[in-house]
């Protein structure tokens, strides 16, 4: 028999069938739900499937930590008042944004004047994008000032990225490039490293480069980019420049933060780019700019009410920045124990897929002169059974994993596997398996177990 239900948050239904009485908690909001009644026997079956699901897509998504859960329901019991009213309420919701901002700025060696709240990294990504592009026109206009000569040529502002990208920076660049708003050098990144070469960025600089954006460790193979080395190159160039003629240094750590350790200092950025759902986090996000609107150009997307020192207007997503704010905090105080527990898991994940499959693995990204994120294998299966990745999930859902980005089609090559020379033949077989947290080589070894039985049945 089957039931469809919508649920309200905290509500208990129990549901009666010949005899057999099932109970369900419902902890979500207007969640539509498919209940299949059935006898014990098979109640005990799948419960026993269930068990064996293993999650292997944390650079996806990832879920909320415990300390986190408790934080935003916290500030939704206490801290539920607008931040901008001067009341009690008031008051302790802004006390909340205050603390969690701080947080933030601490688990990247910032400021909390630095860090500015967003949505996530879509928005956080095409806000400090469009900054570029006004900043350039901005001194453009003033050098003709000055000058008082309207007839200068207008040159377009000039990007520099690398083909890695993650699509909220790609796209964006190529629609600059398409409606002839700015030029942009894509450059390629090394097929002997995965990653891009410093000099290959510096060569690449013109006199209208006005931003550098490039990733800090890559989505798909965990391949870290030589970010650090990239800023202290620009700061010299810079000095050279003047002010006026600065290029800006960009770098989205949506999937670095909450594995590695990420210090805005010694990485030399103008902006960073955070986003909370990779580090057990809710999904929002923030950027951090450094002194922003002072020293480094932000001009906001949108106008209204004054919120975040009128650069991101709108009323605060108070319970989610304190989530947000846990999040950091965790990451801050424990990012050593993070780091190592999934850089050890993820090294037997691939041990042991060497010793099940041998020479019919192929682990992509796994450069002997770069180094990668420590939760990240991206392996291809290129035996005489060898399939698409999306047919080896398909086959195997006990596993969940992905082929790439969450965002792209399921079904094509990814373009940053053959960015970096995988065949095409081996790149549609690829699969990202990325451990988290809570991975433990049980999971690992129940999940290559049921990749054996594909093979072996094929």
């Amino acid at each position: 028999m089957h039931h469809w239900c919508r649920s309200l948050l905290g509500l208990k239904l129990t549901l009666s069938d010949s005899g057999r009485r099932l109970t369900f908690n419902f902890n979500y909001s207007l969640i539509k739900l498919k209940f299949i009644l059935i006898d014990s026997q098979q109640t005990q079956s799948i419960q026993h499937l269930a068990s064996k699901m293993v999650y292997l897509d944390y650079n996806a998504t990832t879920p909320l930590a415990d300390e986190v859960i408790q934080a935003i329901t916290h500030s939704l019991s206490v801290a539920w008042g607008n931040p901008s009213s001067c009341h009690d309420i008031g008051t302790k919701a802004n006390h909340v944004i205050k603390e969690a901002r701080q947080h933030v700025a601490s688990m990247i060696g910032a400021k909390a004047t630095d860090i500015i709240f967003t949505s996530g990294g879509t928005e956080g990504n095409n806000w400090i994008l469009q900054t570029a592009v006004q900043h350039y026109q901005k001194a453009f206009e003033a050098k003709i000032k000055s000058i008082g000569d309207m007839d200068v040529k207008r040159n377009k502002p000039h990007f520099i990225t690398s083909n890695i990208e993650h699509d909220s920076i790609k796209l964006v660049l190529e629609h600059f490039k398409d409606q002839e708003i700015a030029d942009v050098t894509f450059l390629p990144v090394s097929k002997s490293s995965g990653a891009v070469h410093v000099e290959d960025v510096v060569a690449a600089v013109t006199p209208s480069t006005v931003m550098i954006s490039i990733m800090l460790a890559n989505n798909e193979t965990g391949v870290i980019q030589p970010i650090s080395d990239i800023g202290r190159r620009i700061k010299s160039i810079n000095r050279q420049r003047g002010d006026n003629q600065r290029i800006l240094l960009h770098t989205d750590a949506a999937q670095a933060i909450g594995k590695i350790g990420v210090n805005v200092e010694d990485l030399g950025v103008d902006y960073l780019t955070i986003v909370g759902h990779k580090f057990y986090g809710p999904r929002i996000g923030a950027v951090y700019v450094l002194n922003p609107g002072t020293s480094t150009p932000l001009y906001p997307l949108f106008f209204g009410g004054g919120q975040e020192r009128n650069l991101r207007p709108g009323t605060e997503n108070t319970p989610m920045i304190a989530g947000l704010g846990k999040a950091a905090e965790l990451v801050h105080i424990n990012l050593d124990l993070y780091s190592s527990k999934m850089q050890e898991v993820r090294d037997y994940l691939e041990e042991k897929l060497e010793s099940c499959f041998g020479d019919s693995v192929c682990f992509n990204g796994r450069f002997k002169d770069s180094q990668r994120l420590p939760n990240t294998c991206n392996v291809s299966f290129i035996g005489k059974s060898a399939m698409p990745g999306h047919e080896i999930l398909s086959q195997v859902p006990s596993i969940q994993a992905s082929v790439g980005a969450a965002c792209h089609a399921q079904d094509r090559p990814s373009h940053i596997l053959l960015a970096i020379g995988i065949s095409d033949f081996v790149a549609r077989r690829a699969l990202r398996i990325s451990v988290g947290r809570e991975t433990t080589k049980q999971d690992i070894d129940a999940a290559v177990q049921d990749l054996q039985k594909l093979f072996n049945k094929t």
